[in-house]
């Protein structure tokens, strides 16, 4: 058989794939993810005691919020990243200014209490194990972020590893505020985004290898 025959033999046994497809199982492996996540901290911390009354008032909205926008804006880059030649930074903007917003907001409110307030405000009460909870839970979503993406074309193996860590981070972040009780906005501002980026940084080393074609 000639070449060219066999080349066309192959081509006409192809079926289109939707171009949503891989947008769709990514989506699949990262909730699976955050169902892993949600039942690690269930059976590890538990939800916080006052779950109910804190969904009442603005800070338990103001962590989800930061949390929640990460995870979707990193989401979004995510299914990028695993298209060749796609454009990442309009949406990098977003993650920078959403960090740039709750920083702000930390500040504000810090200058706003009185100074024997505010290295308290800053600490917390679990600053010690705040960036270390956010990552363990964190990685079984980083776990099931890079499965999907590897069912994609990333061409960018560190920055795409990274992008899935700051997605892993985002969500395990969110599902960690289940538990914390922290209220501050500087405490989220710094703590919070420290354990996300650890993951973003534990993402772009596991990309290297993990994502390699």
């Amino acid at each position: 058989m000639r070449t060219d025959d066999l080349i066309a033999g192959l081509a006409a046994e192809l079926k289109p794939v939707r171009t949503s497809a891989p947008t769709w199982l990514l989506g699949l492996a990262f909730l699976s993810g955050v169902v892993a996540a949600s039942g690690l901290m269930l059976g590890w911390l538990g939800l916080r005691p006052d779950l109910r009354l804190a969904m009442g008032a603005a800070p338990f909205w103001m962590k989800a919020a930061y949390s929640l926008s990460l995870a979707l804006f990193a989401f979004a880059l995510v299914e990028r990243a695993g298209r060749p030649g796609a454009r990442l930074a309009p949406l990098m903007c977003l993650v920078f200014l959403a960090v740039a917003v709750i920083a702000l907001i930390g500040v504000l409110q810090t200058l706003r209490a009185p100074a024997a307030l505010r290295w308290p405000m800053f600490l917390g009460g679990s600053y010690a194990v705040c960036p270390g909870f956010i990552v363990a839970l964190s990685i079984p979503i980083l776990i099931t972020v890079l499965f999907g993406l590897r069912l994609m074309a990333p061409t960018r193996l560190v920055l795409s590893g990274a992008l899935a860590g700051l997605l892993a981070g985002a969500a395990g972040a969110s599902v960690y505020g289940l538990h914390c009780t922290e209220s501050s906005a500087l405490f989220v501002a710094f703590w919070y985004t420290l354990g996300i980026s650890l993951t973003a940084a534990l993402g772009a080393l596991c990309g290297r290898y993990a994502l390699r074609w």
